[in-house]
């Protein structure tokens, strides 16, 4: 018998390739394979990324070819780094942007910082503290 557990999160977008193109360049995922199929009779097209750390959950993006997603705000993708201001520095060279510089939040060991993608979406960057 095998258990339940989170295996991984589809981010919906306009332009698959573009965003790809980000967050392959940001946060060094590497392509596992691509997909094309329906869902509810919608033709979809996805990317899906290889898990980043041992037994982690998977990156996956999907573009409906029948219209764009109606909300950039609905999700909120997480990536934890070992520099943030690395991710800024690449993540501005991809076409993305900063929305909110990196801070410490000592209470929660973590610095955090907010970024958007080329679509607008916004991105969570967290270095863990010592």
């Amino acid at each position: 018998m095998t258990s339940d557990h989170f295996g991984f999160a589809k981010l919906v977008v306009a332009d698959l390739e573009r965003c790809a193109t980000f967050y392959a360049s940001v946060f060094a995922l590497a392509e596992q394979g691509r997909v094309t199929a329906e869902i509810d009779g919608r033709r979809i097209d996805e990317i899906m990324y290889r898990p980043t750390a041992p037994g982690g959950a998977s990156f996956v993006l999907l573009q409906f070819a029948d219209s764009p997603p109606t909300d950039a705000g609905g999700v909120i993708p997480g990536f934890i780094t070992g520099d943030v201001d690395a991710v800024l520095v690449r993540a501005l060279a991809a076409g993305g942007s900063i929305v909110e510089r990196p801070r410490d939040t000592p209470a929660h060991r973590v610095k955090v910082a907010f970024i958007a993608d080329p679509e607008g979406r916004l991105v969570e960057v967290v270095e863990l503290l010592p």
